[in-house]
C-alpha cells in the first residue's frame, strides 16, 4: 500500500488547513488509519486515527476539538481538517495504516505503511 500526504502549507495563528492522505495498492476500507506528527528533536506522535469500517475515531488530547479526522472509501482517501493552528501544531505530518487485527491502535509502531509526510508550519 502507498499513501501519499498532501494539503500542507504555511499558515496563521487561527487559520486552517485539511490534509488528505489517498491511499493506492489497497483498500482503505475496514482498516485502521491515522494521522501523526513529529517536530524537530520530537517523538513521533498519534493526532488522530480511524477506523474505516464504522468511523470510530480517536484524539490526541492537544487536537480535541479542532481537529477532525474522515474517511471517503470512494476516493480511497483519509482527511485531517486542522482549524484554530497554534504554533505548537507545527511539524511534518504523516499518515499511516495499521494491519489487520490490531485493536484501536494509537502508537507508531503498532502501524505499517506510512506516507512521506507533508509539512504544516503555523506562526
Amino acid at each position: 500500500v502507498q499513501l501519499v500526504e498532501s494539503g500542507g502549507g504555511s499558515v496563521a495563528t487561527g487559520d486552517s488547513l485539511k490534509l488528505s492522505c489517498e491511499a493506492s495498492g489497497g483498500t482503505i476500507n475496514e482498516k485502521c488509519l491515522g494521522w501523526f506528527r513529529q517536530a524537530p528533536g520530537r517523538e513521533r506522535e498519534a493526532v488522530a486515527t480511524i477506523y474505516t469500517g464504522d468511523d470510530i475515531t480517536d484524539y490526541a488530547d492537544s487536537v480535541k476539538g479542532r481537529f477532525t479526522i474522515s474517511q471517503d472509501g470512494f476516493k480511497n482517501t483519509v482527511y485531517l481538517q486542522m482549524t484554530s493552528l497554534k504554533p505548537e501544531d507545527t511539524a511534518r505530518y504523516y499518515c499511516a495504516i495499521a494491519p489487520d487485527g490490531v485493536l484501536r491502535p494509537w502508537r507508531p509502531a503498532e502501524y505499517r505503511y506510512w506516507g512521506q509526510g507533508t509539512q504544516v508550519t503555523v506562526s
